[in-house]
């Protein structure tokens, strides 16, 4: 049998299909991305949000409504921000997200929240937090407090931040301005109160 170039292109073509079918299947049911994909959501982009006020700091954030019994506080930054489960782009527009496959009271509890682009953008003071500042997490009648021992900035695939621990942690997870392909990572150790 006689291979013209039409031919050979052709198979080419279908084992170079094969073959990149294979691979994604392997990738996507192995790789812990799927678990955290909604990180990927907290690029900005504007949209319209419920009123809020100004405190006398520009950077906190006080809801007109009550601020609910899940929330975060940071004092270094002026920071008291309420948190719903998931991270999706209506979720962040209005509060801090929590990533719904990591931990809510014992372990590695994973927030994300915007830092510019939108009307309210909680973790835009991330970047001034220094190692030893203190974080307050309530949930419920449950609170903890963490202190920051972890600044770093990680690549927007890199999820090793977010896996569980048995040690009780608080990751925060946000953009970098204009550097689409990187997250800013903050992570405290829980103390005792």
């Amino acid at each position: 049998m006689l291979y013209t170039s039409k031919v050979i292109n052709l198979i080419s073509f279908i084992i170079t299909l094969i073959i990149f079918l294979i691979l994604n299947f392997c990738f996507f049911n192995n790789n812990p991305k799927e678990q955290f994909s909604n990180i990927l959501n907290i690029t900005p982009e504007n949209k319209d949000n419920e009123k809020i006020e100004f405190s006398e700091n520009e950077n906190s954030y006080e809801y007109l409504d009550n601020i609910g019994n899940w929330y975060i506080e940071i004092p270094a930054i002026n920071l008291k921000a309420p948190i719903a489960e998931g991270t999706s782009g209506d979720i962040l527009k209005n509060k801090v997200g929590h990533f719904e496959d990591t931990a809510i009271k014992s372990g590695n509890i994973g927030l994300a929240a915007h830092n510019r682009g939108y009307e309210i953008n909680y973790f835009e003071n991330l970047k001034k937090l220094k190692l030893g500042d203190e974080i307050f997490y309530t949930n419920e009648d449950f609170n903890k407090k963490y202190i920051v021992d972890t600044l770093e900035i990680i690549e927007n695939t890199n999820w090793n931040y977010l896996r569980k621990s048995e040690e009780d942690k608080i990751t925060l997870i946000t953009c970098i301005e204009n550097e689409p392909q990187y997250r800013r990572c903050v992570q405290g150790t829980a103390i005792e109160n």
